[in-house]
């Protein structure tokens, strides 16, 4: 198989061994949140894809969760004004950001993770600050404004309920870095479902524990609408409507460093409708894969075609059928060069 893409990870951030995420699969990361950094890549390496800090709004997430000041090589950078979002993403372009990503974080969702401590400090009361839609619109603007020297950058949403989720969609965001935890408004998630090239990216093992204790509804349940959605979307207007990419948002302490065969049998249980059948299993690996490459803008990255980047996966076994399989493989490749080989 192609080398699995991870969509939503912190592997700078916090400290995750590459040479380990490689060994597990996993031989292409958009690392959604640390210090600027350009594209690592390399045969034998893993390739590391970084959007940098986090655009945030002044005491809000994520470094009031984190800590930390902000600046360029931290977790988090606040902007507080129109002005000073097109600067802002033209250093991180030039530093190397393959994508831009803001925070859209209110707090307040049950069972976060950001609800959480980390470290000493008490998590701060919520509602949280967070940008305003003229921001969040300045920035999107800017991201995808061509100029001379420098390509357009997507822009990526951390989410989690209704008010950031709209502001999100308005501005034009391309990109959802993982499903909302609180439950969304079907009437948003049908806006959402039927926007063209929109990509929400799964991590729903990592945010499993996501549930409004109310309504018993989550990031199961959105996920699962969205999916039907999409679904009828795809009847009506097929190749219009959004897409949903596995992510597994290594770093995390509770989800594995590589291929998180969990999270592929949550995305398969969760989209694909009243049935399974062997193209639903193969949309999952899709995910996680060819269309991924198609959105990172990497020509033929997760696929095995000719003139396709040389990364390679293989298991002993039906991984098909078992996709714990896939967490240990018996061989990888990156850029042709042979990292695992149990075969021997």
């Amino acid at each position: 198989m192609p080398g699995f893409i991870e969509s939503h990870a912190h592997i700078g951030f916090q400290n995750v061994r590459k040479d380990k995420v490689l060994q597990h699969g996993v031989t292409t990361v958009q690392d959604t949140g640390g210090a600027l950094a350009p594209p690592e890549n390399g045969p034998g390496q893993l390739r590391l894809l970084s959007v940098g800090p986090i655009i945030q709004a002044p005491g809000g997430y994520p470094l009031n969760i984190f800590g930390g000041t902000s600046g360029f090589d931290q977790i988090g950078y606040t902007v507080a004004s129109v002005s000073e979002a097109p600067g802002v993403v033209q250093h991180l372009v030039d530093g190397g950001a393959t994508a831009i990503k803001i925070a859209l974080e209110p707090g307040g969702e049950t069972g976060a993770p950001w609800m959480m401590p980390h470290g000493s400090n008490p998590v701060p009361a919520a509602p949280w600050d967070i940008l305003s839609q003229p921001i969040v619109n300045a920035i999107v603007d800017e991201a995808h404004h061509p100029h001379d020297d420098r390509p357009v950058r997507r822009v990526i949403a951390h989410v989690g309920e209704n008010m950031g989720f709209e502001r999100a969609l308005l501005a034009g965001v391309d990109e959802f870095a993982h499903m909302p935890c609180a439950p969304i408004d079907p009437n948003l998630l049908a806006q959402a479902a039927g926007t063209a090239g929109l990509t929400f990216v799964s991590t729903i093992d990592t945010l499993g524990s996501c549930v409004d204790t109310n309504t018993h509804m989550g990031i199961h349940s959105n996920t699962a609408q969205l999916a039907a959605k999409i679904a009828e979307c795809e009847k009506a207007t097929p190749g219009n409507c959004a897409q949903i990419l596995y992510g597994s948002e290594i770093g995390h302490d509770n989800v594995p460093w590589g291929i998180n065969g969990e999270e592929m049998h949550y995305m398969l249980l969760l989209t694909s409708g009243a049935s399974i059948d062997f193209t639903d299993v193969l949309n999952v690996f899709r995910a996680a894969t060819s269309k991924a490459g198609a959105h990172l803008g990497i020509n033929k990255l997760g696929t095995l075609t000719r003139g396709a980047p040389a990364d390679v996966i293989a298991v002993r076994g039906n991984p098909f059928e078992k996709f714990k399989l896939l967490e240990y493989p018996d061989f990888v490749m990156s850029g042709g060069r042979i990292v695992v080989n149990r075969f021997k």
